[in-house]
């Protein structure tokens, strides 16, 4: 049969509902045979692999396994949604001081078990702050570790697609960028409705300004809303654009939405966050966006507010000073713009 490659594939967190729907879904397109599913829960994730073998795949060798050793040796690519899910009344950042240290056991055990992994995509949240965190403690080169950030760029373009009561391919470039969560960037002017600029429908009878911030405001909530009304946190499209980003990674289709990079230049420094970005085979490749200046403006204040979580971080002793970071990784003091 037909795979994008023999690699093996592990997927942390299968035990899931955002790892289940990943599991299935790399497996639906057919990125390998060689799939391993991880989760600590061992009941529920036999139960995934029971669903996925009951599915009558062909070609497939799936595993699955709760020993971290067995898990992550050999690994070539990665997907991890292995941190604590957010519930009704939590924010991204809630979740923070969990997850983090879920997140600095996740490297570690990179480094010890596949330290030639090729490519690995964080989606847990905060995903900027937990994608920083395995970085570190993986040792891996910057290009290979990104994280999900797409899912606000997805849901820009839909919230377009509502109000104007057009296809979803109707809206080009939809984009927002710094960090997956309250603060993000809600890009406008990178934006094409139906062949028009979005900015020169913004403040028309085409788009009132009001309307434009209430779109803005659904994007920014959207996970809110999903959990509003499911009860639960998104799976679905967080599971399918993540495995869309390894796919990428795996040498598949490109990867073009924006997604979490390490940026360290003259501006942004030692951060995760969203940017424009490419994933192929040879990894994640960022270039800065360009807005105008309200949107640069709100740009740098998402950054700042990824550098206060980041802080925060090292605040409470998971990350060590960004000093003595060059003893852990030091692919993170090289600059990457």
């Amino acid at each position: 049969m037909n795979y994008l490659s023999n690699d093996k594939l592990l997927i942390v967190g299968a035990g899931g509902m955002i790892g289940s729907n990943m599991a299935q879904t790399a497996i639906m397109m057919r990125l390998t045979p060689n799939i391993c599913l991880y989760d600590p829960y061992l009941k529920g994730l036999e139960g995934v692999a029971e669903e996925m073998m009951h599915c009558g795949f062909d070609g497939l060798r799936l595993s699955f396994t709760d020993d971290i050793e067995k898990a992550f040796t050999g690994a070539k690519y990665i997907v991890s949604s292995g941190g604590a899910p957010r519930k009704a009344g939590m924010t991204r950042e809630d979740l923070l001081r969990g997850n983090a240290g879920i997140a600095e056991d996740f490297g570690k055990n990179v480094k010890k078990y596949c330290p030639d992994v090729k490519h690995i995509v964080v989606i847990f949240n905060p995903a900027d702050i937990t994608g920083l965190i395995t970085l570190l403690y993986s040792g891996l080169t910057t290009e290979r570790v990104s994280t999900l950030a797409a899912l606000d760029s997805t849901r820009l373009r839909s919230e377009l697609s509502k109000y104007f009561n057009i296809p979803p391919d109707s809206i080009i470039n939809a984009r927002t960028y710094g960090g997956h969560g309250e603060q993000m960037a809600v890009f406008a002017s990178t934006t094409n409705v139906d062949g028009k600029p979005l900015v020169d429908l913004i403040s028309t009878s085409a788009l009132p300004e009001n309307n434009w911030e209430e779109i803005k405001n659904k994007v920014v909530q959207g996970g809110k809303n999903i959990i509003e009304l499911r009860g639960r946190s998104s799976f679905q499209s967080p599971a399918y654009l993540s495995i869309e980003m390894i796919a990428a990674a795996m040498g598949g289709k490109p990867f073009t939405w924006p997604a979490g990079v390490y940026v360290n230049d003259d501006r942004f420094h030692n951060i995760m966050m969203a940017m424009e970005t490419t994933i192929d085979k040879t990894g994640i490749h960022f270039k800065m966006p360009t807005g105008t200046l309200e949107e640069n403006t709100s740009l740098y204040n998402s950054y700042t507010h990824l550098c206060h979580l980041r802080d925060e971080v090292i605040g409470l002793g998971i990350m060590p000073p960004i000093s003595e970071w060059g003893k852990l990784n030091p692919n993170m003091l090289k600059k990457t713009i």
